[in-house]
């Protein structure tokens, strides 16, 4: 047996440098909220699925390790915030202990007998049909030649890895922080700088996605690691993927880490509207234009990018990307069918689909506490909207039903309006401070609200202006506080609601699944959504556009700029919706890739834009 497990690793070390493994799954996990994913590697990794961790919450990260370390037995030495760097130590602590974690648990899957363990059969049975790795297993169970069994078997464990411990930093999170007097720290232990210094020191080989925007400071903070740079044999141990709504935005990004000798190694592509968490509205652009023009640019940005980087890495005596280094792209943001899956990758040539908010339904999969899981499992479209909860000014997808819009309506009845302000993750206004507060925080709401009383308002006015002023949630707290209830980790000091911030697109999956039933559901080998009728995701964005354009107040457009804008979007849409009609020829008569009624769906929703004046 010995004998046996040697010639599998020489095998395995063979096929490794013959061919790099490649990603086999076709979906990633994004991250969701602050909690939600936090721990989502540990429990999919192992089934070789990439998934995204948010690191910018280090209170969350530390709490995450120490229930990790404890319910493995591991000893957890503490980080306080008395250490020095201790956000930055806390985020490479917890990420190193999910990489041994996993490492551990894969490591002794795989020396288990492929023909009769039943981990490595659950493993194959998630991936598509026409996988690889699913190929190679049916040809092993068929094989009756030992040596030859030993040499499928080693190309099969090679091609057998856990999926990428991601992580994400929203790029607008990144404020000066200050010690115990009250002193502004240097830019060094700011909160975003703080989070990529804590992955960057990590052992892991993974990527970090940014999101939000460009943030020069933290871009170019990045070039200071070595991980983001080619080694000696050109690889790179720490990729960077950009989230973008547009092709502008993807260019400006790249060229600007480019120009540091930093390549993207992913755009991930995010609907506006269709998304779950902050959206950035796009006034009037869809996914499926944004879609077809990288697949137009796609070959000349990933030249014009390399070159650019190279340029820099040249000069200053660094090792090159490979000419033929491979910039993927991803796209996620109300996919919600196998045939929508399938059609973003035949279509537009993306390399992966992120599948978020359904996942917030599989309670094997993300941290949610159950009573918000129960909510969300009989949720109604209604349920769901775009609002102004966010402190960032961003419009933010909410949940009607959440623990936290009810304590919010609670704190305004006992005229307590706001939140108790502890992390200051989000305070960045200093309309009545010096030093920034957050606008969900009582203190600035008691503020803004003193404030408008003295403005002598009209009672409809002051009710508009206070009603947008109490809107605000804590984000901080209401984001991560749902994974601290579902493992008892007490929070004495804070109570406050659960937050949610899941897509529009949830609102069609009913009741709780299983990991294997979802990924069942993602791969077409079964469907969630059977008796439910749901208009394909390209239609649900034109909707939610129409919607947003409507609920803009009238007197919101009262000013020229407003009505100017109001206008110039319609129009964008209009000639958005008139590039799906001519795309939609090309698949009119092939039903399993866009659904038969899109035609007619199509023209619907531009009778009722243009009929909307």
């Amino acid at each position: 047996m010995r004998l046996i497990i040697f010639l599998r690793m020489k095998l395995n070390l063979l096929w490794i440098f013959i061919k790099e493994a490649q990603m086999s799954h076709t979906f990633h996990i994004p991250v969701m909220g602050l909690c939600y994913t936090v721990d989502t590697p540990l429990k999919v990794a192992k089934f070789g699925i990439n998934s995204v961790v948010s690191i910018i919450e280090d209170t969350l990260i530390e709490k995450m390790r120490v229930y990790h370390s404890k319910k493995n037995n591991i000893d957890y030495v503490p980080i306080t915030n008395n250490d020095d760097d201790y956000r930055a130590k806390r985020i490479t602590g917890y990420l190193n202990l999910m990489n041994k974690l996993i490492k551990s648990e894969f490591e002794k899957i795989m020396e288990e007998d492929i023909l009769t363990s039943k981990a490595i059969k659950e493993i194959v049975d998630v991936f598509p049909d026409d996988s690889e790795i699913k190929k190679l297993y049916m040809q092993i169970r068929q094989n009756k030649d030992e040596f030859d069994n030993l040499e499928l078997q080693a190309k099969f464990i090679s091609l057998l890895n856990p999926g990428s411990i991601d992580v994400n930093i929203m790029t607008k999170c990144d404020n000066f922080t200050y010690d115990k007097e009250g002193q502004r720290l240097p830019e060094y232990y700011s909160d975003a700088h703080s989070a990529l210094r804590g992955y960057a020191q990590s052992d892991l080989e993974s990527s970090v996605v940014f999101s939000a925007g460009l943030n020069p400071k933290l871009y170019s903070y990045c070039a200071t690691f070595e991980d983001f740079l080619p080694d000696k044999k050109g690889k790179i141990k720490k990729k960077i993927i950009v989230k973008v709504s547009d092709y502008r935005s993807a260019y400006i990004q790249g060229k600007f880490l480019a120009k540091k000798g930093l390549i993207v190694s992913e755009f991930r592509i995010e609907s506006g509207l269709n998304c779950g968490g902050h959206s950035f509205i796009s006034d009037g652009v869809l996914l499926g234009p944004v879609l077809e023009e990288f697949k137009l640019k796609r070959d000349t940005l990933r030249k014009e990018l390399i070159a650019m980087c190279n340029d820099y890495l040249k000069q200053n005596g660094k090792k090159t990307v490979s000419d033929n280094y491979k910039i993927k792209l991803s796209v996620q943001g109300g996919v919600g069918t196998s045939q929508e899956h399938n059609f973003l990758i035949k279509y537009y040539g993306v390399d992966s689909v992120g599948w978020g908010s359904p996942f917030l339904l599989v309670p094997e999969v993300t941290l949610v506490d159950e009573n918000t899981r129960d909510l969300l499992s009989n949720s109604k479209e209604e349920d769901y909207y775009l609002s102004n909860a966010s402190p960032l000014g961003v419009k933010f997808n909410n949940f009607k039903l959440s623990t936290s819009v009810a304590t919010i309506k609670e704190r305004i009845s006992k005229n307590r309006p706001g939140s108790p302000c502890v992390k200051k993750y989000l305070a960045f206004n200093t309309e009545f401070t010096e030093k920034p507060i957050c606008v969900a925080s009582r203190e600035y709401q008691s503020k803004k609200i003193e404030s408008l009383k003295s403005m002598n308002l009209k009672p409809e006015e002051f009710e508009r202006e206070f009603n947008k002023v109490v809107e605000k949630e804590c984000l901080c707290e209401g984001l991560s506080v749902g994974g601290l209830i579902t493992y008892g980790i007490e929070d004495k000091k804070r109570p406050q609601g659960v937050a949610v911030c899941p897509g529009p697109n949830l609102a069609y999956f009913k009741g709780t699944f299983t990991l294997k039933q979802m990924i069942d559901h993602i791969y077409g080998r079964t469907s969630l959504l059977e008796k439910v009728s749901r208009p394909n995701m390209f239609i649900n964005e034109i909707a939610l556009n129409i919607k947003y354009l409507k609920n803009m107040r009238i007197e919101d457009i009262g000013t020229k700029d407003l009505v100017q804008r109001f206008t110039a979007y319609k129009l964008t849409l209009l000639t958005n919706i008139q590039y799906y009609k001519e795309m939609v020829w090309e698949y009119i008569n092939k039903p399993s890739l866009l659904p038969t009624n899109f035609l007619i769906d199509l023209y619907d929703k531009e009778r009722e834009l243009l009929a909307y004046n």
